[in-house]
């Protein structure tokens, strides 16, 4: 059976998914198919229409639930596709004290950010070869436990660690997993995350540009990186996490 070459995009209807998206098709012409994975299959479409040269497969997945697993596991069964890409960008956050946020929303982002990343990711591996790459997009939340924003943090701070455990693991494929690790983006996530006003400290970092982390993230996983974090504000910082104690640092924040 002749098996196309795939990329396949979670949390791909748009910010950070649709611009990996965007740029995989100028970067990566040997990709002959990409599935993009978001519960929103219309705006998954409209994406697909601004492409027409690009085949593609719509899959309107919640990634909260069960069933999108068995759905997606199936698809991959039939299909039998050569994935040289995965990218794992589908998640969200929430700001505010952990006690006054309602439990489903806190309990849905464990899921998406966590479950299901594990999930996509484990059901694709047998679908994968030497020279393919994995993005797991995690967060500069990743580095330490931040306040206000306990849930999220936590979940990304797994995400970080699932990245760095799975990349050994599959070293001996010849399979690289690179775990993404940005600072704020202008995208979809700080409405979702009810941020805007309500952060001094987010409103004043700098932001970091949606195309320079999907380009220079996909350049890191084919040069074999393991974690890629721009700005030098936030790689300063993800040392500074590592060196001084977090209770010191959670403080200040």
């Amino acid at each position: 059976m002749f098996r196309l070459k795939t990329a396949i995009i979670t949390g791909a209807s748009s910010g950070l998914g649709k611009e990996y998206f965007k740029l995989l098709t100028e970067l990566c012409p040997d990709i002959e198919e990409y599935w993009l994975i978001a519960r929103r299959e219309d705006k998954l479409k409209e994406i697909v229409s601004c492409n027409p040269k690009v085949k593609c497969l719509v899959l309107p997945l919640d990634l909260t639930k069960n069933e999108s697993f068995d759905i997606y596991g199936q698809k991959l069964t039939e299909k039998k596709p050569d994935v040289v890409m995965l990218i794992n960008n589908a998640g969200y956050g929430k700001l505010g004290d952990a006690v006054n946020i309602p439990i489903r929303q806190q309990t849905d982002m464990v899921f998406l950010n966590c479950t299901s990343l594990t999930a996509i990711t484990l059901l694709t591996v047998p679908y994968m070869k030497e020279g393919s790459n994995i993005i797991q997009v995690a967060s500069i939340a990743a580095f330490l436990p931040i306040p206000r924003m306990t849930v999220y943090s936590s979940t990304k701070a797994y995400v970080l660690s699932f990245t760095k455990a799975l990349r050994r693991e599959l070293k001996k494929k010849g399979i690289n997993v690179l775990a993404v690790c940005p600072g704020p983006m202008e995208t979809e996530f700080t409405s979702v995350a009810e941020i805007d006003g309500k952060s001094t400290l987010f409103s004043i970092l700098p932001r970091c540009g949606v195309r320079e982390v999907a380009y220079n993230s996909i350049i890191k996983a084919k040069k074999g990186k393991a974690v890629y974090t721009n700005k030098t504000i936030y790689k300063t910082y993800r040392i500074i996490a590592k060196l001084l104690p977090h209770n010191l640092i959670m403080k200040k924040l």
